[in-house]
């Protein structure tokens, strides 16, 4: 008997199958809530950024700025939910008097959320991907701060998006020249030398470092386009 078959005998493999169906329904539930409640925000600006950040490092302290001065523009802030850039971008929001959301999800190490957020704008998720989707659709720009796998992972999904046309284009923004230098350089000297990627798909990316720049590019962009989800 080879190894997939006695798998398929096993019951506890049969189980997981079962549950896997029964899985969209959970799935279903978390896009119809994500859906009813975003679609009625308005405009957002998505910012994202390492949950490990304390609140007396200057990351957090731009990222606060950078979301209150977005809300002065008319657009309200979605974050993650969770702590560090999170909460600051959600604490920024407030101290805007603008919206404020928080798509918190559901960890082993748990992920409480942050204080800031609207109590109406408050989801809770456990798939990444259904997360993800919510960002990315309502979202009129991304805010990128300094952060680790999480961050990358929404920032090239996003820059992924936009390249395959599969969304609207909208301001993909990395703040700190300093922390993304490497990073760039590298997609530069590799991915755009061995023609992986156009020289052109750079474009899609903005490097900022002042809360100024980052409204700026977000304000230029629409006044040539139109707001609407992306996707």
């Amino acid at each position: 008997m080879t190894p997939e078959e006695r798998h398929l005998e096993s019951k506890s493999w049969n189980e997981v199958i079962s549950n896997d169906s029964w899985m969209v329904f959970k799935i279903m539930a978390e896009f119809v809530e994500g859906f009813q409640t975003l679609q009625k925000i308005g405009p957002c600006v998505s910012i994202f950024g390492s949950a490990r950040i304390e609140s007396s490092h200057p990351f957090y302290s731009l990222a606060e700025e950078i979301a209150y001065q977005i809300t002065q523009e008319g657009f309200g802030v979605i974050s993650g939910g969770g702590g560090g850039i999170m909460e600051a971008a959600n604490r920024g929001a407030k101290r805007g008097m603008g919206k404020s959301v928080g798509l918190n999800i559901e960890l082993p190490f748990e992920q409480d959320a942050n204080a800031y957020i609207d109590k109406d704008k408050l989801l809770h998720f456990d798939y990444f991907f259904v997360r993800k989707v919510m960002f990315m659709k309502y979202a009129q720009g991304f805010v990128i701060l300094p952060g680790g796998f999480g961050t990358l992972d929404e920032t090239f999904e996003a820059i992924t998006l936009v390249q395959t046309g599969k969304s609207e284009r909208f301001p993909i923004i990395l703040v700190g020249s300093d922390y993304w230098s490497g990073l760039l350089a590298w997609i530069k000297d590799k991915m755009v030398s061995e023609k992986m990627i156009s020289p052109k798909d750079l474009d899609l990316i903005k490097v900022c470092d002042k809360p100024e720049e980052v409204v700026r590019e977000i304000r230029d962009f629409y006044l040539k386009s139109n707001l609407r989800p992306n996707f």
